[in-house]
């Protein structure tokens, strides 16, 4: 399974951190209320550990709150880039989404 996410492909969405590798990547996170919905973006971040990071995430609530009943993250893994890198793409998702949770 897999999707585009502001041009950047991305596997998944997945509803279970177990599909999650503790890699470096960009994380999305998206909503839905059912499977005839398309997904909306919520969130998006960067991280050197993505499963680590998602599953003790300081805006988790956020998620919860903003949710339209199904929660999904959609892993971009990044082994060939540094932070700066990981950090321009999820501006760019930012920009073109402007997510209901993290910065603006």
């Amino acid at each position: 399974m897999s999707i585009t996410i502001a041009g950047y492909p991305a596997e998944g969405p997945y509803t279970s951190t177990d599909d999650l590798e503790d890699r470096s990547g960009v994380y999305t996170i998206l909503t839905r209320k059912d499977a005839t919905e398309k997904w909306t973006v919520l969130d998006v971040g960067e991280s050197k550990g993505l499963k680590s990071r998602v599953e003790t995430h300081d805006r988790a609530g956020c998620w919860s709150r903003h949710s339209r009943g199904i929660l999904g993250c959609a892993p971009h893994y990044t082994p060939n880039k540094q932070q700066a890198g990981r950090k321009e793409i999820e501006q760019a998702i930012r920009a073109k989404y402007n997510p209901a949770c993290g910065e603006r």
